[in-house]
């Protein structure tokens, strides 16, 4: 497998990454709503977390993405043009904004997933006995 391939699979991975935070931030309180009792799984809502607080770690020291760092060394970012699909799920990841747009948001986003713990709590499990 090509470095390449590799940096494609990356993307792959990224996009999932995004999917799965997008898709909690909407979950959560719809599910909450609904009665779905699968949004108060602790582990699942521990997952959507963490993953956001990597988020706006990152974005507050200023770094970008493991995973795009990662993509960029695999695919040789701004030696060669990239593939026409990679290009065009580019443009919809990345946006030229300035860091501290992103940072902002980010951070707010984070904080949004943490107050869900309070609005929406995990539940707990039973004791056993």
């Amino acid at each position: 497998m090509s470095a390449a391939s590799w940096g494609e699979l990356v993307l792959a991975a990224h996009l999932v990454v995004i999917a799965f935070n997008l898709f909690g931030l909407v979950a959560i309180p719809a599910g909450a709503a609904l009665g779905w009792a699968w949004v108060r799984i602790p582990w699942w809502r521990l997952l959507h977390l963490a993953s956001l607080a990597v988020v706006a770690l990152q974005a507050v020291l200023g770094r970008a993405c493991f995973l795009t760092l990662w993509q960029d060394a695999l695919t040789g970012a701004g030696r060669a043009e990239p593939p026409l699909i990679m290009r065009w799920v580019n443009s919809v990841i990345y946006w030229p904004l300035p860091m501290w747009v992103f940072t902002a948001a980010y951070v707010a986003i984070f904080a949004y997933t943490a107050a869900l713990w309070r609005w929406v709590p995990p539940r707990r499990r039973a004791r056993a006995g």
